[in-house]
């Protein structure tokens, strides 16, 4: 098969020579483990302590890893890199809120969002997290089968009108909408509330799709069984894969409560189990719809190896790459040029409140063997590249 993840020039044509400087020094910067660790503790202490950092972060990683503070910010973005036919999932980055004004803040600002996703080509689908809408320790109870209160009961009934209200706007603009996955604790209530949007909405195409860590060893068990529901109520599945973002987290968790943790045994179970699930959905590929969501180069192989096995063209709508915005783009922007779809994640939001998801991708990549390497050959490659040309 044709190596296209090789090929620097596509991958950073969009970048002039200082942003890829920038990128260059960012990535041996989240190289350096124990400089993450310092760089993170000295952010968030100059954030909490509303010392004038903000324009700093906001030349550094903020630009790098963000679209902008407001969706208006990131247009250029979106249009610059649709140029190349890279799409963009514009996600409002903010995490870790509490309180039922900030929930229905983060319901306008999806419904915000799903109105720029029908304005515009470039912008395929809308996102949300379960998190932005509920409490995370509501979604636990309600996933345990917990007695509610009458005021949880109501708080829950809250949760489930937001869902609604942004899947039932999905639905009636035509577009489709990615709901993310978090912690296991929270997520069962989360997937039962996303397959019920999936039946009310997901009727001739998929509207709502739910998301699949797959670091998790439970979750081909869980597709197979919402694949049968969907074959008996008759509606459409819309499944977004991803490696996962909480593995340390869950796995403490899992030690400290004296239970079996959720997620595999190691790296190549992992890999092997994305692998896996890609395959069944392959299999079941019009049942269920795929956004592959993924910065691992032979996952990429292997799911276009399946295209090519089936006749599927590479345009194939029910198929979807995408990664996140700042990284991965020799993936991006070649399986661009290849002519598949592609989007990137479009992080955007006030600096401040963006900062948990920053310091999340910092530190994912300094955890993730081979990922800042990858990236930093290919940087350096293109670096020679454009000092010869």
């Amino acid at each position: 098969m044709k190596r296209i993840f090789e090929d620097t020039a596509t991958a950073f044509s969009l970048k002039s020579d200082s942003e890829l400087e920038r990128a260059y020094f960012l990535f041996k910067l989240i190289a350096n483990e124990p400089l993450v660790r310092i760089g993170t503790a000295v952010t968030n202490f100059a954030i909490k302590a509303h010392l004038p950092v903000e324009g700093l972060i906001r030349a550094t990683v903020f630009d790098h890893f963000c679209g902008g503070v407001t969706e208006k910010d990131c247009i250029p973005v979106i249009e610059k890199m649709f140029e190349k036919g890279v799409s963009s999932v514009l996600d409002y980055s903010v995490e870790g809120k509490e309180e039922e004004a900030q929930f229905d803040f983060a319901l306008t600002k999806t419904l915000e969002t799903i109105k720029y996703v029908k304005e515009m080509e470039a912008i395929p689908f809308a996102v949300f997290k379960p998190t932005g809408l509920g409490r995370l320790a509501l979604y636990e109870k309600v996933g345990q089968g917990d007695v509610l209160s009458t005021a949880e009961k109501e708080e829950w009934e809250r949760v489930v009108a937001r869902f609604d209200a942004a899947c039932k706007r999905a639905y009636e603009m035509d577009i489709a909408l990615l709901i993310d996955a978090e912690e296991s604790w929270m997520q069962d209530a989360a997937d039962d509330l996303v397959q019920d949007m999936m039946f009310k909405y997901n009727k001739e195409k998929a509207v709502v799709f739910n998301t699949l860590q797959l670091y998790r060893w439970d979750r081909l068990d869980y597709l197979k069984k919402l694949q049968q529901d969907a074959e008996t109520r008759n509606y459409v599945i819309g499944v977004k894969v991803v490696r996962g973002a909480y593995m340390e987290k869950e796995n403490e968790r899992a030690e400290e409560q004296g239970y079996k943790s959720p997620i595999c045994a190691s790296k190549e179970a992992t890999d092997v189990n994305f692998d896996e699930v890609v395959a069944y959905i392959m299999e079941h590929l019009g049942r269920i719809v795929i956004f592959a969501g993924t910065h691992n180069e032979e996952s990429c192989y292997k799911l276009i190896e399946i295209m090519k096995a089936k006749g599927l063209a590479n345009n194939d709508p029910r198929v979807f790459f995408g990664q996140l915005y700042g990284m991965s783009d020799h993936i991006s922007f070649n399986l661009s040029a290849e002519g598949y779809h592609v989007a990137k994640y479009l992080p955007f939001g006030p600096v401040k409140d963006v900062m948990p998801y920053l310091i999340r991708r910092a530190e994912e990549n300094t955890s993730v063997a081979g990922q800042t390497t990858r990236e930093l050959f290919l940087i350096k490659n293109e670096r020679k590249r454009r000092k010869l040309d």
